[in-house]
C-alpha cells in the first residue's frame, strides 16, 4: 500500500505562502529528491498554477543547477489536479481528476508503487479531515508573516502526531517529519 505524504512549506507562525520561504540550493535539492522518490503528486488548482512556473525553466534554464534540476523533477512526476474550473492542464505530465478526492486517493493508496505526495494546502486540509494522510513533512521557514492562510484551518478533529525525524538546513529551515497517531 502506498503512503500519502503531505509536504508543504510554512512559516514559523503557521502560514502557507510559497513566496515567503527561503528558496536556496539546499531546499531545491530537498524537494527534487522528494519528487524523485514519489510516484505521483496531487495539487489543487491554485498550487498547480503556481507550479507551472517551473515549465519556463525547462525551456530556458536558469543556469542555477538546483533550480534547473527541480524543474526537471517536477516536470517528470505525474500530477493529478483537483479543480472545478480548469478545463485542461497544459502540461503533459498532469491530468485533471475526474472523481472526488476521497475516491481518487483511496484508489491510489491501494495501488503498488511509490508514495503519493500532496503539496496543496486545500488538499491537505481535505485529506486530513478524511484521515487519509500517513505522513506530514512540514518544511518550516524562519520567517514570521503575521497574516495569511494557516495550514491547519477548518480541521474537524484534533490530531496527535508522533515526530519521526527532523532535517535542518543551513538557512535555518527545518523539516519536521510527523505521522498522525489516529487516536
Amino acid at each position: 500500500m502506498r503512503k500519502v505524504i503531505a509536504a508543504i512549506n510554512m512559516t514559523l507562525d503557521g502560514f502557507c505562502d510559497h513566496t515567503a520561504g527561503i528558496p536556496d540550493e539546499e531546499l531545491h535539492q530537498h524537494y527534487s529528491e522528494l519528487l524523485d522518490n514519489a510516484g505521483v503528486t496531487l495539487y489543487g488548482r491554485k498550487t498547480y498554477q503556481l507550479m507551472q512556473f517551473w515549465q519556463t525553466l525547462l525551456k530556458n534554464p536558469s543556469g542555477e543547477k538546483s533550480m534547473d534540476e527541480f524543474a526537471v523533477a517536477i516536470d517528470k512526476i505525474p500530477k493529478i489536479v483537483f479543480s472545478h474550473t480548469l478545463k485542461n492542464t497544459e502540461w503533459d505530465s498532469a491530468k485533471l481528476s475526474n472523481q472526488p478526492i476521497e475516491e481518487e486517493v483511496s484508489e491510489l493508496k491501494q495501488q503498488s508503487g511509490k508514495d503519493i505526495l500532496v503539496g496543496s494546502r486545500s488538499l491537505i486540509i481535505q485529506l486530513m479531515n478524511l484521515n487519509l494522510i500517513d505522513e506530514f513533512q512540514l518544511c518550516v521557514h524562519p520567517v514570521v508573516l503575521g497574516k495569511g492562510l494557516p495550514l491547519f484551518d477548518k480541521i474537524k478533529d484534533s490530531t496527535i502526531f508522533k515526530l519521526l525525524r527532523t532535517k535542518i538546513f543551513g538557512s535555518g529551515v527545518i523539516v519536521l517529519y510527523y505521522e498522525p497517531t489516529r487516536q
